[in-house]
């Protein structure tokens, strides 16, 4: 009788714990990213520019809000001396996104300016550093900010450790493809800096990011190359720019590709059309570059999102969507006078009842 209670017992608790994982992989799986980069918005209205939305003036965070969206993205930089992405910028605008009801993307640069496939500039305090010591500083960093960002309140739900980092990181020591190892531990030290920030709060999201949208062979050789260093993380991010990175069969092939051969969850964590011509000058466009055809390509890029085998296709960013209408040319969704342009209704449809 007793061995029969005590495998009722066991059979109980298994199934509820089964349960327990069921529900939560179920409930993880719905939810949807609708993201944007909003990191110029608040340097934006401090100085006094005004976002619109039919003539009248709003707050650039609410217009978002009122459309569907549900995550903010926010880049962080070391010690920037020309841009305003320091951590007291950071912390600020994350306080006003997560008062708005927003899941918070944060992404570290691990630069004091932008950090891209064309440059990954390391830190000026971090330069002259041996590798062990740069990895060290990466992980003591990571957590210190981390830990900031926990007191302020504003906990981050995901982070990226680095951004775009086809050809790594933190050059010359990180760079590809010469030094992956190097790489590697890199990486390792940003998500166990994440890691040890946590205290009580459950930890966020681990996101690695390359800029390889539409490129399925690359992609297969770079999560190949970086799984094989037992580098574990949660979310796959892809930049998709068209004219950079292919057509939308070769976004919907590449990210079909990541799912079935990975099993883990996808974001277009950038993606950018113009509303007015800029990169189509003179030649055959995907879709016309003006404000209809911006709403066009980002109804097109979250279907290929959709559809993503699984259901891991969990989410669509926009890069920098709400600027002071100057050095972005059009990929804004903001007019020269603040008004909000048709992009803005593309999720209307999805999240509203």
């Amino acid at each position: 009788m007793q061995s029969s209670k005590l495998s009722l017992i066991r059979l109980t608790t298994l199934t509820a714990l089964l349960l327990f994982v069921l529900f939560n992989v179920s409930t993880k799986a719905q939810e949807y990213a609708v993201g944007a980069d909003l990191s110029f918005l608040k340097q934006a209205e401090d100085n006094g520019f005004e976002f619109k939305e039919n003539g009248e003036a709003k707050k650039g965070i609410e217009i978002f809000k009122n459309h569907g969206y549900n995550w903010i993205r926010l880049r962080l930089f070391h010690t920037p001396t020309q841009l305003p992405n320091n951590l007291e910028y950071t912390i600020a605008t994350a306080k006003m996104a997560k008062e708005h009801g927003f899941k918070f993307l944060l992404d570290y640069h691990y630069s004091d300016t932008w950090a891209d496939p064309a440059k990954q500039f390391i830190p000026k305090a971090w330069e002259g550093l041996s590798h062990k010591t740069l990895v060290d500083s990466v992980y003591e960093y990571t957590r210190q900010t981390m830990i900031a960002f926990r007191e302020a309140g504003v906990f981050p739900d995901m982070v990226q450790v680095g951004n775009e980092i086809s050809n790594g990181m933190l050059w010359p020591d990180g760079k590809l493809p010469d030094n992956w190892d190097n790489l590697a531990e890199l990486i390792q030290a940003g998500i166990n800096g994440v890691y040890a920030s946590c205290g009580n709060n459950p930890c966020p999201q681990i996101m690695i990011h390359i800029d390889k949208g539409g490129d399925k062979e690359f992609t297969k050789y770079w999560f190949d190359k970086l799984l094989s260093y037992g580098v574990d993380f949660d979310v796959m991010g892809q930049s998709y720019y068209p004219w950079w990175h292919g057509s939308i069969l070769d976004l919907r092939e590449t990210l079909n590709f990541m799912a079935r051969a990975y099993q883990k969850e996808i974001i277009v964590v950038e993606a950018a059309y113009n509303f007015a011509p800029a990169e189509y000058i003179g030649k055959p466009a995907p879709f016309a570059e003006s404000p209809e055809g911006q709403r066009q390509f980002l109804e097109e890029v979250n279907r290929v999102v959709l559809n993503v085998p699984n259901g891991l296709g969990v989410g669509v960013f926009w890069w920098e969507p709400a600027v002071e209408n100057k050095g972005f040319g059009y990929r804004t969704f903001f007019d020269a006078n603040g008004n909000v342009q048709p992009v803005i209704e593309v999720f209307d449809r999805f999240t509203r009842y």
